[in-house]
């Protein structure tokens, strides 16, 4: 498919003419909607930001509107820019998947790199067993794992990263996604530590020193840490990590407790000497989802590899409490509570 063909697609309604918008155009404006910042987009761009700026001008007088407005100090879209995001994006990855993929996708002959962030929790439980099957399946491919940033949405939409992993009301709506399971909650501890011993009541669970998990520069919760604020119960937090694999270590030998998913938990019980028991109260499960950049919906690679985490996940024995997740109210409110972190 020839590329005038391609490119000829309405973009929010208005049919291009490449005598006066070219693809370089093109690419600057998903750069400029994308950053909402000239300096921004230029570095994207590996621009100098002069002509950037002259990108941006020649975008205005085409479409008749100015696309990104001061506001206080800093730049927005305006409702027209808005409307042209999704359908510049999808123009793009068209004429990327026509002429930059011209072949099918085959796992066994790419040797493709795919870059995708994920916690520990999510590597244990996902990305270590599914990856190992690549070795026979997709012997060229190569895969780069990214520790969880503060931004996860940010780093797909910048191209840092091709696929995020985590929990669902981390992810946005913006951008395609799927669903690769759900997982509940268990306490764990020390084979040795006797208040596990039958179980664990809510009284014990709060008086016991515990070990938690917060993530990035920003210190963000994670959700177990943030329900209990949430829900006014005051645990006594004695040692912060950043990392749910490294709880097993910072309770050996004490008697100190963890919250931890169910299915990490699992697996670790076969590395260390842990205990686990249920927790003492109603916890909603938390949904694991694999989001994409909108730009690369059409990316064969990537639902490949998507498509392979799901069917492993699939496979594995399903958490307990997987019918009640989270719900919307709180999913927003625990956004909410993550945006205000990361400013």
């Amino acid at each position: 498919m020839p590329v005038y063909a391609v490119a000829a697609c309405q973009i929010g309604g208005v049919k291009m003419r490449f005598n006066r918008l070219d693809l370089n155009l093109l690419v600057a404006l998903k750069a400029l909607l994308t950053e909402r910042s000239v300096s921004l987009a230029a570095e994207r761009l590996h621009l100098s930001q002069s002509a950037t700026s002259n990108a941006l001008a020649r975008l205005r007088e085409y479409f008749q509107d100015d696309l990104l407005v001061l506001k206080g100090r800093q730049m927005v879209l305006t409702a027209r820019a808005e409307e042209l995001i999704e359908p510049t994006e999808e123009v793009l990855e068209k004429i990327r998947q026509r002429i930059s993929n011209p072949t099918e996708f085959d796992p066994a002959t790419s040797d493709r790199t795919i870059r995708i962030m994920g916690s520990d929790y999510t590597t244990e439980v996902l990305l270590a067993p599914t990856l190992a099957t690549f070795q026979e399946s997709a012997p060229n491919m190569r895969f780069e794992i990214h520790a969880m940033s503060s931004s996860p949405v940010r780093s797909l939409e910048k191209g840092v990263v091709d696929l995020v992993v985590t929990v669902d009301f981390a992810t946005s709506s913006e951008h395609p996604s799927e669903i690769m399971f759900e997982d509940d909650y268990v306490v764990v501890a020390d084979r040795s530590n006797p208040h596990l011993k039958g179980g664990i009541d809510l009284d014990t669970y709060l008086a016991l020193g515990h070990v938690t998990v917060r993530f990035a520069s920003a210190r963000i919760p994670a959700f177990d840490d943030w329900y209990m604020q949430r829900k006014k119960q005051r645990r006594r937090i004695e040692i912060v990590t950043h990392s749910f694999v490294n709880m097993p270590s910072l309770i050996a030998g004490t008697n100190r407790i963890a919250t931890m998913h169910r299915r990490l938990a699992k697996i670790l019980a076969s590395r260390h000497r842990l205990a686990i028991a249920e927790v003492p109260f109603e916890i909603p499960p938390i949904r694991e989802v694999a989001q994409w950049d909108a730009a690369k919906k059409y990316d064969q690679a990537i639902r490949w590899v998507v498509a392979e985490m799901r069917a492993y996940a699939s496979s594995q024995e399903p958490s307990a409490g997987e019918q009640n997740s989270v719900n919307g109210e709180m999913a927003f409110a625990f956004q909410q509570e993550h945006l205000r972190l990361v400013k």
